[in-house]
């Protein structure tokens, strides 16, 4: 009994550690992004903002909602958290002697040599219970705890791994959003754009009939018809395609009830977002988190590569009774006992070891590597999306006034061919500047919007579900 009492004091006296000191490795990146933020209304950082109040469309909150919920990436990110929770749990385990307890009855029957030479068959008996622990190693050099720490570190970076996987789903959610808005108000300037070119055709046969056209207008005026009946067919494929990427995000079939869409030029998306240092990615972004847990569990493992080289010590020991007969097995008389300690020492394994400490250092080297790349993509995509918020708002007001001055130069073409004084090559031309103007600030519009999405997904938002009120709540806390 006395040597199961001292387990907890050996444990104790174990887990000494080899594994390496870890120093979070320099951020590979400049001090401050190339583009300033400009000033936000909320002093809260975008990590801290919810998406129902990023994204004021009920549409579009009601489609994040159902991909949180059907989405299968989302899903298979999920089960990797409880897979390695699992695998911690076991190594850690490993950690803690297991006890059992034992009995058993056995009845034999065997030939016995009696006091005058003849053999005799005998029935024997045994009853047993033990209580004790088997191979139990004692992690006088840390290996067991190292790998505890490895998979410890495994299961956090899954848990941020399922956290930046929630992040991109909403972003991803919302960007096909605005594209599917994008095709159908594409599709819908496009069917109008048609029918005013059929009315236009119409009236050049009309003037055709008169004789006061020729019959170049006309053709033209076809041919400007057949144009736009093809891109009507292209644009009504996008929003096809637009849907089904949808759809597919959303990971379900996109139910008849959901709220009505806002269009583009109403949409509420939150910009600017306050940007901070880029040292501050380093708190707020989930997939920067699991790299550097990754690197964690790396650097883990070499102890526990260390510490193979040292001898490994297993206990066995018990403690129980044992008799030849039911009633009289707890007699203490019958007291048995076992203990049974092991140590082995690796004296040749042709490399193996060496090779295996090699490889976990070069794979905490890849983890240095892949945690800094990690750091350099999330710099630049937040300085790429502060450069879109630079300049995009000069760019739409641009091309506002050329959407206005096409319109303008339309309306004067239109007067100068009714009165005969140029030809409709020039209202045609007119027409299609028009057309390509309005294409393109639709599809500007989207691409600012996009820009705001990113930045905010580039901050480490889109974690959180707070709405508007509860923001303003927290603010006014502060």
């Amino acid at each position: 009994m006395r040597l199961l009492l001292t387990l907890p004091l050996l444990v104790c006296l174990s887990a000494c550690s080899l594994t390496p000191t870890l120093g979070r490795p320099a951020a590979p990146v400049a001090a401050s992004f190339p583009v300033a933020a400009a000033t936000s209304a909320s002093t809260l950082p975008a990590s801290a903002l919810g998406w129902r109040a990023m994204f004021g469309d009920p549409r579009l909150q009601r489609l994040i909602d159902l991909a949180l919920a059907n989405n299968r990436d989302l899903r298979l990110a999920a089960l990797n958290v409880e897979a390695a929770r699992a695998m911690f749990n076991i190594q850690e385990a490993a950690r803690l002697p297991s006890v059992s307890l034992d009995a058993s009855h056995a009845r034999e029957r065997a030939l016995a040599q009696g006091n005058s030479g003849e053999s005799r068959r005998e029935v024997n008996r045994q009853v047993a219970v033990n209580v004790g622990t088997s191979a139990f190693e004692l992690d006088l050099f840390g290996r067991v705890r190292s790998l505890s720490d490895a998979a410890l570190a495994r299961y956090l970076a899954s848990e941020q791994g399922r956290d930046a996987a929630q992040i991109a789903l909403g972003g991803a959610v919302a960007e096909a959003y605005f594209a599917q808005r994008l095709a159908d108000e594409q599709l819908q300037l496009t069917e109008r754009t048609l029918t005013d070119w059929q009315q236009s055709l119409e009236l050049a046969r009309l003037l055709k009939q008169a004789e006061q056209n020729s019959s170049l207008d006309v053709a033209q005026a076809e041919g400007q018809v057949a144009l736009a009946e093809a891109d009507l067919e292209a644009r009504r494929r996008a929003l096809a395609q637009a849907d089904n990427a949808l759809q597919l995000l959303v990971g379900s079939e996109l139910p008849g009830d959901l709220p009505a869409g806002l269009p583009l030029e109403r949409q509420s998306v939150i910009a600017p977002l306050p940007a901070g240092l880029p040292a501050d990615l380093l708190l707020n972004r989930p997939d920067l988190r699991q790299a550097e847990q990754v690197l964690v569990a790396a650097n883990a493992d070499i102890g526990a590569a260390r510490a193979a080289f040292f001898p490994q010590i297993s206990l066995t020991a018990s403690f129980g009774y044992a008799s030849t007969s039911l009633g009289g097995l707890f007699d203490p008389a019958r007291q048995v006992w076992r203990f049974a300690p092991q140590i082995s020492q690796p004296l040749f394994q042709g490399g193996r070891l060496r090779a295996e400490l090699r490889l976990a250092k070069v794979r905490k080297s890849e983890a240095v590597a892949q945690y800094e790349r990690a750091i350099q993509t999330a710099f630049r995509e937040v300085a790429d999306a502060l450069a879109g918020t630079a300049t995009f708002d000069r760019q739409i007001e641009a091309q506002l006034r050329a959407v206005s001055t096409a319109e303008r130069r339309l309306a004067l073409s239109d007067l100068r061919y009714c009165a005969g004084v140029e030809g409709r090559l020039e209202l045609l031309d007119a027409q299609r500047q028009l057309q390509s103007a309005r294409q393109a600030l639709l599809e500007l519009r989207r691409e600012e919007i996009a820009n705001r999405v990113a930045l905010y997904k580039s901050l480490g938002g889109g974690l959180h579900e707070r709405d508007a009120a509860e923001i303003a709540a927290v603010t006014t806390a502060q």
